[in-house]
Formats: C-alpha cells, sequence, structure tokens
C-alpha cells in the first residue's frame, strides 16, 4: 500500500487498500497503524479533509482499535517503556 506524504499534527503518512478496506496510518512517531472496514466514503472524507489531523482524532482515532504493525519504529529511536502497559 503506497502511503500519501502529509504533515499534519502528528501524521506523516496515510494510505487505503479499498478491496481490503484497511487504512494504514504512519504518525511522526514512525508508528504505523491499521484499521478495518473502513469505508471508501471515510477514506475520501479523510484523506480530502483540510484538517486531516483532526478528522483522525475525531473519527478514527476515538471510534476504531488499531492493530499495531511491529517493526516500524524509526532506527536509533528509543522505546518508551511504558508503551507496553497501554497497547
Amino acid at each position: 500500500m503506497e502511503l500519501k506524504r502529509l504533515r499534519a499534527g502528528r501524521l506523516r503518512g496515510i494510505g487505503y487498500d479499498e478491496q481490503a478496506r484497511i487504512l494504514r496510518i504512519e504518525l511522526d512517531n514512525g508508528e504505523l497503524l491499521e484499521y478495518e472496514r473502513i469505508t471508501l466514503e471515510m477514506w475520501r472524507r479523510f484523506s480530502e479533509s483540510t484538517a486531516p489531523w483532526s478528522y483522525y482524532c475525531d473519527n478514527i482515532q476515538d471510534e476504531l482499535t488499531p492493530r499495531r504493525i511491529a517493526g516500524n519504529a524509526p532506527a536509533g529511536k528509543k522505546k518508551n517503556p511504558l508503551d507496553a502497559l497501554f497497547s
């Protein structure tokens, strides 16, 4: 899945697989998240939003549970030991 690059809040990339209905989000810390059951309409509204970070926080992050994709943290960046408690 190709990611559309952007700098909006903590978002650095967004991508959508229409056939699988999966949304992929790349955050500024290198974390990749996938959300399932994303409709084409939701993707269009998100990707065309003038405030994608706000749309993400209000309509995706607060409403759906992501799947974290392992192994995508930037090299040399230390993991916070508390992250495991909240994932």
